[in-house]
């Protein structure tokens, strides 16, 4: 097993991450919150969502594999019933890295994707949010990383 820690520092080092779930009506949407702060710390993201053209004013994309030259990691942010789908999409594909958001609640975390990833040798991170770590981590998502590992909602291996 790997600590949280190194699973998101290795997430984090990713340059491509595509984030599914973004929404068109993004108000307080976790995918939306998301994909604005890794790009405004200068990831290169791409938003999935396969009912919008555009997001956050960027193009989205249908699918994973829409995106010209691929991508590094997946940030689910979708209901939990589409993780699978989402999980075997970056098998078939060779991304090596997803990371299932969780907040306070269930988030788009599903057990069966997360061992779908882990039997085809993906790092799958089943908890918290990429916001919580690294570069990318504010004061508030620091405080609730520390809250929510508490609470087990944050993994402390993967």
């Amino acid at each position: 097993m790997t600590s949280i820690k190194d699973a998101a520092d290795t997430f984090l080092e990713s340059r491509r991450i595509a984030v599914t779930g973004v929404s068109r009506t993004p108000e307080s949407h976790g995918a939306n919150v998301v994909y604005r702060r890794l790009r405004e710390v200068g990831y290169e993201v791409f938003a999935v969502n396969p009912h919008a053209a555009t997001v956050e004013g960027d193009r989205a994309y249908e699918t994973l594999g829409a995106i010209p030259g691929g991508v590094d990691a997946v940030v689910v942010a979708t209901r939990p019933e589409h993780a699978r789908a989402t999980v075997q999409e970056a098998i078939d594909l060779g991304v090596g890295q997803v990371w299932m958001h969780r907040s306070v609640d269930r988030g788009s975390v599903d057990d069966d994707a997360a061992r779908l990833g882990r039997e085809h040798g993906l790092t799958v991170i089943d908890g918290g949010c990429p916001l919580m770590y690294g570069r990318a981590a504010d004061r508030g998502h620091r405080v609730m990383c520390r809250l929510m590992t508490l609470t087990r909602r944050v993994p402390r291996e993967v």
